[in-house]
């Protein structure tokens, strides 16, 4: 087989939040037609057990564990140097060294990145096919960050979204092919960045439709009585923090009023203090990092995403769609979604409609009609492997001659020193 060279900001597996969804159906793809060479980072110490199992799908894989508690004050040196933090948050002279030693040793010719701040490791290798997973247009994140928070964050996050959105043009204009995992997300980088106009494909995310079946519910996690609404993500990520606590304050009351017996779950992984907090309103349950999703949304009444800022398709809709359940998600979720609203999804506009619309879930029949509707729309248009296809097609097509030389002022933040662990 022939030797790929993948690169993740953050390790692929398990595949249990957003990226490491995508990332891990990407290299999983990617495995049936190459060898891997793979190398990540390790933000999470609950992720370091899992090390050996993904490295049995690499012929190579090479992870640094990183301490963001660490890395985010050492990433504000590029506050000097005009760079993005994402940038220098993601640099390490040490995997700088082993992608370079990589690509020597193994005549490595094609290579997929995942995440715009590792193809900073491919500055000295403009001979590279490279397909770049952009995934959301992180530099637009920053500006509704910069939105919704007061000085200095405002100021630090609008400088964010600026450079941020200059490294990703860069990127797209060095790469065969870039990606982003919508449409509307396409348009939204064409129209902050006309010159690549054309330059970026759209390719959706997928569900495992066979993992998130109905039948694979489980046992009941809720008590007898009550409805259970619930909202799963990494509970450590702001737009998800901002979400629970809106939801919990400014919703649910109004649910309450009409069903006394509704109570919210918040399902997902390093809870905030935020969200934690929440606990002491009396109607919602936190409960921090579960061994199965699966049958928290399964059996739930509804699930909900109340999102006020969102990039790209949340995996969390899918899933829940995939398992037949009726799901109510803000209109800043709703356009990504290729579905049709009020058929296979309910949308709401603000805490009234949501409310309204969590309530009409409460029916059997109407919850039953739409998740039913759902899980057919998943069927149809949400396979990774249909997705995934124009990846094949790209790295197909012939070598391309080099292009230009590096992009980005070289620094060096180091790592932890890295694990390698290889195979054949």
């Amino acid at each position: 087989m022939e030797a790929l060279l993948f690169l993740a900001h953050r390790l692929p597996f398990p595949p249990n939040k957003g990226d490491k969804i995508r990332s891990y159906h990407l290299l999983k793809h990617l495995a049936r037609r190459y060898e891997i060479h793979a190398g990540t980072f390790v933000d999470d110490a609950a992720d370091l057990p899992h090390v050996t199992t993904l490295a049995t799908s690499c012929a190579q894989l090479h992870t640094e564990q990183i301490d963001p508690r660490s890395r985010k004050p050492a990433s504000l040196r590029a506050l000097a140097t005009g760079e993005s933090l994402s940038v220098a948050y993601y640099r390490s002279s040490a995997m700088q060294r082993w992608v370079d030693d990589t690509i020597a040793r193994h005549d490595i010719r094609k290579v997929v990145v995942f995440c715009s701040t590792m193809a900073q490791y491919l500055d000295r290798h403009p001979q590279l096919r490279r397909i770049v997973d952009l995934v959301d247009v992180d530099s637009e994140k920053w500006s509704e960050y910069a939105a919704r928070h007061r000085w200095p964050m405002s100021w630090l996050y609008r400088r964010e979204a600026r450079t941020l959105l200059q490294y990703e043009t860069r990127v797209v204009d060095a790469s065969d092919m870039s990606l982003l995992v919508t449409p509307a997300e396409v348009a939204l980088f064409e129209s902050l960045a006309p010159a690549m106009k054309g330059r970026v494909t759209a390719v959706p995310n997928g569900v495992d439709v066979d993992f998130f079946h109905p039948s694979q519910a489980g046992a009941n996690p809720y008590p007898a009585s009550g409805q259970a609404i619930v909202f799963t993500g990494a509970m450590d990520y702001w737009p998800n923090i901002d979400a629970a606590s809106w939801f919990a304050t400014d919703v649910m009351p109004l649910i309450l009023a009409v069903q006394p017996s509704a109570r919210f779950y918040i399902v997902g992984m390093n809870p905030a203090a935020e969200v934690r907090d929440l606990e002491r309103l009396g109607h919602v349950t936190v409960t921090g990092r579960v061994d199965d999703v699966r049958p928290w949304v399964a059996h739930a009444a509804c699930a909900v995403a109340p999102l006020r800022v969102a990039r790209g398709i949340q995996n969390k809709v899918l899933e829940a769609m995939a398992m037949a359940r009726p799901v109510v998600v803000s209109i800043t979720c709703a356009g990504s979604l290729d579905a049709e609203a009020g058929r296979d999804f309910a949308v709401a506009l603000d805490a009234r409609s949501f409310a309204d619309a969590v309530l009409s879930c409460f029916d059997p029949v109407n919850a039953g009609t739409i998740g039913v509707s759902a899980r057919a729309r998943i069927e149809q248009v949400y396979r990774w492997d249909s997705a995934l296809a124009a990846l094949d097609t790209c790295l197909d097509a012939p070598a391309r001659e080099a292009g230009p030389q590096s992009f980005i002022k070289e620094s060096h933040v180091n790592a932890e020193p890295g694990i390698l662990h290889s195979r054949g």
